[in-house]
C-alpha cells in the first residue's frame, strides 16, 4: 500500500507543480502582452510597467483570456488605436512560448 500512496502523492505534487507553472506562465504572458500594448499605445517607462501590471490583474476578473483581451481592446479603442481582437489573440499566442521559456529558465536557476 505504501508504494501506491507514494505514487499517488507524486502525482498530486506533479499536478500542483504543473498548475503553479501554468499560472506563472499565463501571468508572464499577460505582462508581456501589456508591455506590447503599452508600446502600441505610446506608453513608456514606469507607466508601461504599471499598465502591464493592470493587464495581469485583468486576468482575475473571469476565467479564460477574454477579460484580458477585452481590457486591451478597450484601451486601444479609448486611445483611438486601430486594433483587432484577432491581432491581440495572435500576440497572446506568440508571447505564450516566450513566457514559458522565461519562467522555465527562472525556475531552473
Amino acid at each position: 500500500m505504501s508504494q501506491f500512496d507514494d505514487r499517488e502523492k507524486g502525482y498530486e505534487q506533479k499536478y500542483k507543480h504543473d498548475k503553479e507553472l501554468d499560472f506563472k506562465v499565463n501571468a508572464r504572458r499577460n505582462k508581456l502582452l501589456g508591455l506590447w500594448a503599452a508600446g502600441q499605445l505610446q506608453i513608456h517607462g514606469g507607466e508601461a510597467e504599471a499598465y502591464a501590471k493592470s493587464v495581469v490583474m485583468a486576468d482575475f476578473e473571469k476565467p479564460g483570456d477574454d477579460d484580458v483581451v477585452e481590457k486591451v481592446l478597450a484601451d486601444f479603442k479609448a486611445k483611438g488605436v486601430a486594433m483587432t481582437e484577432h491581432r491581440v489573440r495572435k500576440e497572446m499566442a506568440d508571447l505564450l512560448g516566450t513566457a514559458r521559456d522565461q519562467v522555465i529558465r527562472e525556475v531552473k536557476s
